[in-house]
């Protein structure tokens, strides 16, 4: 039994994280891609530090071991238009999108291999489709991994279009862009 918890992600986090994400795309990618793949993969992902200063990025904690939390997970959402990639990735653009019109953005959702299976990501991903809602979004896209897929359409996303993101490394990443309607914002 887990006992997880979700929180904002705060400045401080940001070792643990990037931990967190290079054990999740070396380990979580392998089923999906070759090992080059997996490698180049590196290039195009990690975390958009932007996130964070938006308040838009969440953890969630596991607090079932007898040492304290320990962060299992973390993803997020931005109303900005970046669709993926971390801080040094190439393409960011950091315009402000119109909830009237676009959609926003779920980004960098990352499982520690520890943790799959545990709802770590569903969590997230709820706690993300929430806050968009509640500023107004009808409407949530994402660039998924190969690996994400099966959790965002288990959570009634669907393929808008497959894409690749070409790297440095001469691997082209394959993608999906995803969407979801999203709900109302729930009353307060």
């Amino acid at each position: 039994m887990t006992d997880l918890t979700l929180r904002l992600a705060r400045p401080e986090d940001i070792p643990v994280l990037t931990t967190l994400m290079n054990a999740a795309i070396a380990e979580l990618l392998t089923p999906f891609l070759p090992p080059e793949g997996v490698e180049a993969s590196f290039e195009v992902m990690g975390l958009d530090s932007q996130l964070i200063a938006d308040g838009t990025y969440f953890v969630v904690e596991d607090f079932s071991h007898e040492d304290g939390g320990e962060i299992a997970g973390c993803g997020g959402w931005s109303r900005r238009a970046t669709l993926f990639g971390g801080d040094h990735s190439a393409g960011r653009d950091a315009a402000m999108l119109d909830p009237a019109r676009d959609a926003a953005r779920v980004r960098a959702m990352y499982t520690h291999p520890d943790h799959v299976r545990k709802g770590v990501g569903r969590m997230i991903l709820a706690a993300c489709e929430q806050a968009a809602a509640g500023e107004g979004f009808t409407r949530a896209e994402m660039a998924a991994t190969m690996g994400g897929v099966p959790l965002y359409e288990a959570c009634g996303y669907t393929l808008i279009e497959p894409f690749t993101a070409p790297t440095s490394k001469g691997y082209d990443v394959p993608l999906a862009r995803m969407g979801k309607a999203l709900g109302p914002a729930p009353a307060r």
